[in-house]
């Protein structure tokens, strides 16, 4: 197995999942302040704790987003992208 399947296989098998599950965190975060936001009203305590969790959650889905551009710039100037370019 040459290098270039190997790095492919960690980013498609390991890589990858892990950070489609961080970004699935952060839309969940992101939608769990918005029902706290919108379903306490009465509570200004509860309603600043909403705009928290909606915060956390832009800043978490910002984050996995560069990093999955980044990974796919890496793997596609890498050749790692499309196992088809691996003879390339």
């Amino acid at each position: 197995m040459e290098g270039r399947e190997v790095m492919s296989a960690i980013v498609g098998s390991i890589i990858d999942p892990i950070v489609l599950l961080i970004f699935s965190a952060g839309v969940f975060m992101f939608t769990w302040g918005l029902l706290e936001f919108l379903l306490k009203v009465d509570s200004p305590e509860d309603r600043k704790k909403g705009v928290q969790h909606m915060l956390w959650g832009i800043i978490g889905i910002f984050i996995m987003a560069t990093v999955f551009g980044i990974l796919n710039i890496i793997t596609e100037t890498l050749g790692l992208g499309d196992p088809t370019k691996l003879g390339l």
